[in-house]
């Protein structure tokens, strides 16, 4: 009996330790899988080295936030885009740019991305990674730009979006030798609410919209050209789609290409039309490509309407514009 004792008590004392760190283990939460994920051999930097700037609403409320991880919104009853899934990555409040180098025949060219999402969500792949598939085959340098959703736009509703977008062009220009980049040959292009963004960046570059932070926010925020896909807020529907204020085009606007069709009735064709001839007010040159069929939202997946074949016409246009050469490689 004693004997029997003595072990009992052994063996509390041995496994009790064990048996509380396994019952520990079972709480600990599951590891996430993050929603989506760089392609292998790139890079990926943070925009902020620490908390991003406040960016309060114009009602001077603190604007909505991330709630909970970055994860993939799609549902299962979502549309397909040329018969394929969407990521719409949402509850981002840590942004980052990724740099898809070209690998072959590099130009020197680069283009920063803005998905769109209606400031809600990024379109990451259909708006974004494809966008730089595309890029790197024409020997155009991408970065990814992973900007903060939800509420981050259009500005000045928050600043929030044109704040990582000014950084992200700031950085770009900073390890432009060091990633092989010309700075005077660094554009945006951007989607839907992208598209804003990418509006948003060339009409307010001559001033950060935060405190600056290091050297690279002393380098100009300016683009050298912009691609603007199906944009939406360029002009406001409730006043008969007079073109948005809050977009001073000036000479100092870059020179601009603009997409929609006609029938896109998200966004609105207006609002392509309404920026197009504030361009023109201000003597910017610029290209405006209206098709009759295509709707809002995809991307560059290839059908049988005629507007998804733009990335041909956009490369042409960088080889207008003097961006890429004769002698570099055309579109495929």
């Amino acid at each position: 009996m004693v004997r029997w004792q003595f072990c009992a008590a052994l063996s509390a004392l041995v496994f009790a330790p064990v048996l509380a760190f396994a019952q520990s283990e079972k709480r600990l939460p599951p590891v996430q899988t993050p929603a989506w994920q760089p392609a292998p051999g790139t890079l990926t930097l943070p925009l902020w080295p620490g908390q991003p700037p406040d960016s309060r609403t114009t009602s001077g409320r603190p604007r909505e936030l991330a709630h909970g991880p970055e994860r993939n919104t799609t549902r299962p009853d979502d549309p397909l885009i040329a018969g394929k899934p969407v990521i719409r990555l949402g509850n981002v409040s840590h942004p980052t740019l990724t740099l898809y180098a070209a690998k072959t025949n590099n130009t020197g060219a680069a283009v920063l991305v803005f998905p769109g999402g209606a400031y809600r969500i990024l379109a990451i792949d259909l708006e974004g990674t494809e966008v730089c598939t595309w890029l790197n085959s024409i020997g155009v340098n991408c970065i990814l730009v992973k900007y903060r959703v939800p509420g981050s736009g259009p500005y000045p509703e928050s600043a929030a979006a044109l704040q990582d977008a000014q950084r992200a062009m700031g950085l770009v220009r900073a390890h432009a030798a060091e990633w092989k980049i010309d700075p005077d040959r660094v554009g945006v292009l951007g989607f839907s609410a992208g598209g804003h963004l990418a509006a948003a960046i060339s009409t307010h570059n001559t001033e950060r919209s935060y405190p600056l932070v290091d050297a690279a926010d002393k380098l100009s925020c300016k683009p050298n050209f912009a691609v603007i896909l199906y944009p939406g807020y360029l002009a406001i529907a409730e006043s008969r789609f007079s073109f948005n204020p809050n977009l001073p085009v000036s000479s100092r606007t870059p020179p601009t290409y603009l997409l929609q069709t006609e029938d896109d009735h998200v966004a609105h064709v207006e609002s392509s039309i309404a920026y197009f001839m504030a361009l023109k007010k201000a003597d910017v040159p610029a290209e405006l490509h209206i098709y009759t069929e295509g709707v809002h939202g995809y991307g560059l997946r290839r059908t049988n309407l005629p507007v998804t074949r733009w990335p041909s016409s956009v490369a042409l246009w960088l080889h207008t514009i003097g961006i890429l050469h004769a002698t570099q490689q055309s579109a495929k």
